[in-house]
């Protein structure tokens, strides 16, 4: 008896085709070559193709405290005008010592103290013969208030812009927002012989520098 050949059981059936699995493709794209050059740690070789990076240059180093002007050295001169808008040159007290501080502003807290302080042992300073000279960015106007409400005896000049700051190499405080307050005393030919520097505690100024022009 002859059969007739089923063909139903040589379709392949959809009940036994294997469908591939989450895992499956999971391994599949884990076999995707990486665009990454690293890969777990493991860095791979560089493309011969890459720019390498350009390295960072390093800010050049400046002076903290004694900035351009240092001790022994002969600062640049300069005029300015004074509180009664008179101009004043710094060569024109060579032959007598100099006390010349930077103070960030009139009428703060700190520098009416130092101010004060000055005022106070002036006739030492005179004594000594030397002068006494404020410099600050404000203008001549803000100086002569400052000096007529506090009885200052000695000139206040004004570096609007800053410009004898910055080239004097005063160095600022608090990551540059206040202007520093820096004292240089000058011998009578001129010479830097110290330099003080202190924000904080303004009124040292005055006794340290008292110390180094009665030894001059």
């Amino acid at each position: 008896m002859a059969f007739a050949a089923s063909t139903a059981c040589c379709k392949p059936s959809a009940l036994l085709t294997p469908r591939a699995s989450s895992s499956l493709r999971a391994q599949a794209l884990l076999c995707r070559p990486s665009t990454s050059t690293t890969f777990r740690g493991v860095r791979a070789p560089a493309s011969p193709f890459a720019v390498a990076p350009v390295p960072r240059r390093r800010a050049a180093s400046t002076g903290i405290v004694c900035g351009k002007v240092s001790k022994g050295s002969v600062p640049p001169n300069f005029t300015l005008k004074d509180q009664d808008g008179k101009t004043v040159s710094l060569s024109k007290f060579k032959g007598k010592p100099v006390v010349l501080y930077f103070y960030p502003a009139d009428e703060t807290p700190g520098c009416t103290k130092q101010a004060c302080a000055f005022r106070d042992s002036y006739e030492k300073y005179k004594k000594a013969g030397a002068e006494v000279i404020g410099i600050s960015g404000d203008d001549a106007a803000s100086h002569k208030a400052f000096a007529k409400k506090y009885r200052l005896p000695f000139m206040l000049l004004s570096d609007e812009g800053n410009k004898v700051r910055k080239e004097w190499g005063v160095p600022s405080d608090l990551f540059g927002t206040l202007p520093g307050r820096q004292t240089y005393v000058l011998d009578k030919k001129g010479v830097v012989q110290y330099i003080y520097n202190n924000q904080f505690q303004p009124e040292k100024h005055i006794g340290e520098t008292l110390k180094i022009i009665q030894n001059l």
